[in-house]
């Protein structure tokens, strides 16, 4: 192993154990994932983990002046093909090999720039708040699934950004009392927390869902490589999501929801059987 290869294989492990550390859930899901796609998408992860780390937990600090200086090292590990900040020289390594469009890093890093100074959403801002933040996500790691495959990426592309959506929609229902006591956001757009009601409750678990029943078709389509690992992560939050949905309002206020580790590995067996009899 030459040098080069341990400074590049040391990067790797970093992105790897971020999103270890971070998430246990994704980490798990991205193991299901074909050999070959494992590091890519641990290094989009990474990448997109710091850089909500800024914004959310770096009260102590000037979080504009990092979030700059991520930015802008970004572009330039991008353009290098190397930088000395693990996660970022992984994330060039993945954006350079697969083509990823710099528009989608564009709109993640504006979204998260949006999270320095918006507290509250209307509509419009909204869906380019989650289009930036999540969406665009999904799709960097379709360019990582479809490996060049154009034809089928834009097939797909629909129901990547409905997946990233979803995701962050519940993540969203799953974080209000955080996000709202400790952060002060309101995401969801005319929604007032001092008065959240069934009804509010109701209409976003009703678009919610209408994100994960466009995202389920375009999971079965996806490369066989792919599509188990996605498949555990898509009900991963489809359970966390039920679980959602069963509560009042108040309680998710007080609250955060979270899916016992015994769940998770129900949900790993029962997908596991349904691939075994060819229903993914």
């Amino acid at each position: 192993m030459t040098n080069m290869q341990l400074f590049h294989g040391v990067s790797m492990d970093c992105s790897k154990n971020v999103t270890e550390k971070y998430s246990t859930s994704f980490s798990s899901s991205i193991n299901m994932l074909g050999k070959s796609l494992r590091q890519p998408i641990f290094n989009i992860y990474g990448f997109v983990r710091f850089a909500d780390e800024i914004v959310d937990t770096f009260h102590a600090h000037n979080k504009q002046e990092l979030l700059d200086e991520f930015k802008n090292d970004t572009y330039k590990a991008i353009e290098r093909g190397i930088s000395l900040n693990p996660i970022l020289n992984c994330f060039q390594q993945t954006v350079n090999q697969f083509n990823i469009d710099r528009s989608l890093i564009d709109a993640f890093l504006y979204s998260m720039e949006l999270d320095l100074g918006n507290k509250k959403y209307d509509r419009n801002g909204y869906d380019e708040y989650i289009y930036g933040s999540a969406e665009v996500v999904g799709l960097m790691c379709l360019y990582v699934f479809c490996n060049g495959n154009k034809e089928q990426y834009e097939l797909l592309k629909p129901g990547a950004r409905s997946l990233g959506a979803a995701f962050q929609k519940v993540n969203f229902l799953r974080d209000l009392k955080t996000d709202y006591e400790s952060l002060d956001r309101v995401y969801f757009p005319g929604c007032d927390f001092a008065n959240f009601t069934k009804q509010d409750k109701t209409t976003i678990e009703a678009d919610i869902q209408e994100d994960f029943d466009k995202a389920y078709t375009a999971i079965l389509q996806l490369p066989l490589q792919a599509r188990f690992g996605v498949y555990v992560a898509y009900k991963y939050y489809v359970s966390l999501f039920n679980k959602i949905k069963k509560l009042q309002p108040q309680k998710i206020l007080h609250e955060r929801v979270r899916i016992p580790d015994y769940i998770k590995a129900l949900i790993v067996a029962k997908a596991s059987i349904r691939s075994q009899l060819n229903l993914l």
